[in-house]
């Protein structure tokens, strides 16, 4: 009898580990995803985020600008 009974929780238990094959895809975000749908959102700090991703996008732009000044010269 408690070999039937380890018998079955072994199996359940290798059953729970197994992965499901037929779910759908894990969507994966880039950082920059991530980091704009938290800044969105209404959590105590997430402003903080979106005002740094602006800030970061301003600083690109500008180097942007600056590299494309210095080649056309």
């Amino acid at each position: 009898m408690y070999r039937r009974l380890t018998a079955a929780l072994l199996l359940a238990a290798l059953a729970g580990c197994t992965k499901n094959r037929d779910a759908a895809p894990e969507k994966l975000q880039s950082q920059r995803e991530r980091d704009s749908v938290l800044g969105q959102s209404k959590i105590p700090g997430a402003t903080g985020v979106g005002k740094a991703m602006k800030v970061a996008d301003s600083a690109g732009s500008r180097v942007q600008l600056q590299d494309s000044i210095a080649t056309s010269e």
